[in-house]
């Protein structure tokens, strides 16, 4: 590793609301950060929280120019920042999962031949077929679903395949809807790429392939024989096999840097592109979880993801490859109603102070007094249903509760919800289990507390709240020695420990053991009652 002090390596990410990047040394030093924040910086597109949320309610989209034209600020930020460019001896990345790109025919010419003197989204405008990528918060596509899940005998038999049932937000159901609804579209289309998969050909002036990870996120690949299911390919549109082109290892190195970022940058000619990949398989690598962990994503949507070697798949929750260890799997829930939700209880109910919130947190009982709240804002995925539903102790429905009473409902609600959910999929919360927390909302040691109390777990968190990117610049330096067989525990071993956060409050287990039934029978009630 001495011999790396001098090289620097990029994790990039992709994400809903911002474009980041994180630069570490050979020693695994954080050595720059930066970002671009896609409302506020490029005002032109007019996204509200990096997205297009259409009439229909179901519809939500991002602009595939916007995420070009972030790169492009990006890369003048760095570089007006002194990072040397030459020093990169490898970049890697992640892109919010299941959103997808259509590029148009003749882009990969254009890739190919890049013009250093200019931007590249003036390279780059007229290169997709549809300019607006569908992204995970997405639900337009139920009736594709459906017919998924038909062709190939079932929700269950389709989870068996490739590692979910059909969901709506998933990238082989959204490109099965732009081939019936927009067909001339997809005629035009010369290849689909993921997000992560999009922002790495950006980098090799060449279409990238698609990684075992966030391939696995689609409906379309088996991730047993780690190659895409001709069933599900044949349900969703015809020759998609080659607009897709081939998987790679989520390791793989997948060549090096164009001529446009050596020329305008001044990038090294040897500098590699090891595979993007999706944004929580990015997370699960910048968190270095092992096997037995929980990790807990806190973002705009929320997510848990735990380490697996003998997956399972079930109707809920989702089984990927496991983006550092192409023997082994992550296991992966995913809950729409995440940070948006917690940011409009701030507003109502601590009038706009997370200051507030924290104190509220701290100075309400463990277990709310037998109160309990569901917050589904938007329609959400485990399980699907909408509605804001709040009970009291008796599990007598009421339509309001006290300011103070809601926001630990929120809270607490949240976490029961992860926990019920992990353990469907057969996670066991054993002595020596630790959670890692990462997000936003990891920087708040009382939403900290209130989660290591309903897993009984401490909480440990990551010193830069950038997991992905942080990720993704590890899977970089790993990238260089994967083929060799060196093990990615073994690359990462000299990085910075994660922190303990909070321990849980004794007699925490005493109160939140009933809960998590109660939680688990009224939801169920819920889903009962939900319009079909």
């Amino acid at each position: 590793m001495d011999t790396l002090t001098d090289s620097c390596f990029l994790g990039f990410d992709f994400s809903t609301q911002q474009l980041k990047v994180v630069a570490v040394n050979g020693n695994l030093e954080v050595i720059h950060q930066n970002s671009v924040q896609f409302d506020s910086e490029l005002p032109e597109f007019r996204t509200h929280g990096g997205v297009h949320i259409h009439d229909d309610k179901l519809t939500v989209t991002s602009p595939v120019l916007m995420w070009v034209k972030a790169l492009d600020v990006l890369l003048e930020k760095m570089k007006n920042g002194g990072l040397d460019f030459s020093r990169v001896k490898a970049l890697s990345g992640s892109g919010q999962q299941h959103g997808s790109v259509y590029w148009r025919k003749g882009a990969r010419q254009t890739l190919n031949q890049l013009d250093p003197q200019q931007h590249l989204h003036a390279l780059l405008q007229d290169g997709f077929a549809v300019q607006d990528s569908p992204v995970w918060m997405d639900s337009s596509s139920t009736e594709q679903c459906h017919i998924l899940e038909a062709a190939v005998g079932g929700a269950q038999c389709l989870a068996d395949i490739t590692g979910s049932r059909a969901y709506e937000r998933f990238t082989g159901n959204q490109i099965a809807k732009i081939y019936q609804s927009k067909p001339n579209e997809f005629t035009e289309t010369e290849r689909i790429s993921l997000v992560s998969s999009f922002a790495s050909s950006l980098f090799l002036g060449d279409y990238a392939s698609i990684d075992f990870s966030d391939g696995s996120g689609m409906n379309l690949m088996d991730i047993f024989k780690k190659q895409w299911s001709k069933s599900c390919l044949n349900a969703a549109a015809p020759q998609l096999a080659e607009r897709l082109g081939d998987l790679k290892p989520s390791t793989a190195v997948l060549g090096c840097v164009s001529s446009y970022f050596i020329e305008r940058y001044g990038f090294s000619k040897s500098c590699k592109v090891v595979a993007f990949t999706g944004d929580n398989p990015g997370s699960l690598a910048g968190m270095r979880l092992q096997e037995g962990d929980i990790a807990v994503s806190l973002g705009t949507s929320d997510t848990v993801f735990l380490w697996i070697k003998d997956p399972k798949p079930t109707l809920e929750g989702h089984i990927f490859c496991n983006p550092v260890d192409c023997s082994a799997y992550m296991a992966l829930i995913c809950f729409k109603n995440g940070s948006f939700t917690r940011e409009r209880i701030r507003n109502e109910c601590a009038g706009g102070s997370w200051d507030s919130f924290s104190r509220v947190l701290r100075s309400t009982p463990m277990g709310n007094n037998g109160n309990i709240g569901i917050y589904f804002d938007v329609m959400e995925i485990s399980p699907p249903a909408l509605g804001v539903h709040r009970f009291d102790h008796d599990g007598q429905r009421v339509a309001a509760f006290a300011r103070e009473v809601e926001i630990r409902a929120l809270v607490e609600g949240q976490f029961l919800a992860k926990r019920v959910h992990a353990e469907k999929l057969g996670y066991k919360i054993i002595p020596g289990t630790k959670v890692l927390a990462t997000g936003g909302a990891s920087s708040n040691k009382d939403i900290l507390q209130v989660l290591s109390d309903v897993f009984n777990a401490p909480v440990y968190t990551i010193d830069v709240a950038n997991s992905a990117c942080l990720g993704c610049a590890y899977r970089a330096l790993h990238g260089l020695v994967a083929e060799t067989g060196v093990l990615f525990a073994e690359t990462v071993r000299n990085a910075a420990d994660p922190q303990l956060a909070v321990r849980p409050t004794p007699g925490a287990e005493e109160v939140y053991e009933p809960l998590l039934s109660r939680y688990a029978e009224l939801e169920a009630t819920i889903l009962k009652d939900q319009p079909k």
